[in-house]
């Protein structure tokens, strides 16, 4: 894709101050979508809590069809040798209500899903509906894999959690945290615990704080709830659980760990807005891009275990451990391949900025390729590297023109690029 972003798209390649100041730009235009749902989804909720919710939908095994093909496919093959990106193997117009977070489009059970409404789940094969949910998916909220169950909040806006089979679109598996609690929406998840977030009811229907809590996978038991330190929000949450630790940011630039088993808060500190919130998690370290500097954390102290700064005036974008390797590009455009345990850099590549490309702002690979998905920007698309050297081997583009961020997924034999309501299957 040609963000979560550091995203120049001054073909020029003038200084990184002008491509961060326009990144930023092009960024918080992506915020501002997605600050308004909340806004929405917060006056819908109030509605709710005044008896307002429909009676239950059933999933739908079948449902509406997506949208045909927005492009003639090719014979699905390869690049031919030339740079030229492979024709889809299939396209679909899709549901899909996007606001460029790197989870709102995932792979399981043979099945592709991107968050929309109503939500569906395509063959990865073929680009044919397997299922359907109507009640579709919360605009800005996560699609979580855990335990071969999609957990979603609900966008009933009745404050429970649902776990669907994504093999099949049947609900499996349901919680709710309770009355005093404005739609709780997950974050993250492991073997034994689907952790969310909700804000707290004042009386007065208004909400100053917001509580963390988590919900027993088995069960759908409240295992255990905190309320949050003041200052903090219950929106642009990134979330990630390894062992005991769970690690999650906010759009207040709140860098935080809490213990799995209890909820007690190990550690926080306050990060610089430079990535939105996005870090990596490789072991015990969680890594934080921080302007010109990646720094490496101990989950389990907080400490700094390792640092590495980026070239004069550069600043460090997302980062992403894609099988035991940290990449990372930065505004002036070099992409980085880092020993996530050590800070050590194995390879660095101007590949990006000679071809005049934006960088990425996901990564996932696919044998000996690696492929980045860049931000909202006309010229986006999904970047296809060597993933030993960074080189560029090709581009693909929708020539859509939408403005939405790309995201990018791969079931190892296809990637799937989502852009907009554009859902393109590419051949590795």
């Amino acid at each position: 894709m040609a963000r979560r972003n550091g995203m120049a798209y001054d073909r020029s390649f003038g200084s990184s101050s002008r491509m961060s100041r326009t990144a930023s730009r092009r960024r918080m235009l992506r915020l501002a979508g997605g600050a308004l749902a909340l806004v929405a989804l917060t006056a819908g909720t109030v509605g709710c809590d005044d008896g307002a919710v429909d009676a239950e939908d059933p999933g739908n095994a079948g449902g509406e069809q997506p949208g045909g093909d927005a492009r003639k496919p090719g014979d699905g093959g390869t690049t031919g040798g030339d740079g030229k990106a492979p024709e889809p193997l299939w396209t679909r117009t899709t549901s899909a209500e996007t606001y460029g977070d790197n989870d709102e489009l995932v792979i399981a059970g043979g099945a592709v899903i991107a968050g929309g409404t109503p939500l569906a789940a395509l063959d990865t094969a073929t680009g044919k509906q397997k299922w359907s949910v109507p009640g579709g998916t919360v605009p800005g909220a996560p699609l979580l894999l855990g335990k071969d169950t999609l957990y979603l909040a609900s966008s009933r806006y009745d404050g429970t959690v649902t776990g669907y089979d994504p093999a099949s679109g049947e609900e499996t598996w349901r919680s709710r945290l309770g009355k005093g609690y404005r739609q709780p929406q997950p974050i993250a998840v492991d073997e034994k615990q689907v952790y969310v977030i909700a804000e707290i009811l004042e009386d007065d229907g208004s909400s100053k704080t917001n509580v963390i809590a988590a919900l027993d996978s088995t069960t759908g038991r409240i295992a255990w709830k905190e309320q949050r330190d003041l200052g903090t929000v219950q929106n642009g949450i990134h979330a990630a659980v390894r062992g005991r630790h769970l690690v999650y940011t906010d759009f207040k630039q709140n860098l935080t760990v809490r213990d799995t088993a209890t909820g007690g808060q190990v550690w926080t500190r306050k990060t610089t807005r430079t990535n939105y919130g996005f870090f990596a998690v490789h072991e015990d370290l969680v890594i934080v891009p921080q302007e010109k500097r990646i720094q490496a954390f101990g989950l389990a102290d907080g400490q700094e275990k390792w640092s590495l700064e980026a070239t004069e005036l550069a600043l460090f974008k997302e980062p992403a451990v894609v099988e035991e390797v940290l990449y990372i590009a930065d505004s002036a455009r070099t992409l980085r391949a880092v020993d996530p345990r050590t800070g050590k850099p194995l390879w660095q590549s101007k590949a990006l900025a000679d071809a005049g490309l934006q960088v990425p702002r996901q990564y996932v690979k696919a044998g000996a390729t690696l492929y980045g998905a860049t931000d909202l920007d006309k010229d986006g698309g999904i970047i296809a590297m060597d993933a030993k050297t960074g080189d560029v081997r090709w581009t693909f583009n929708d020539g859509t023109g939408d403005h939405h961020a790309w995201l990018v997924a791969t079931d190892g034999e296809r990637v799937f690029a989502l852009h907009g309501d554009k859902l393109h299957a590419l051949p590795v």
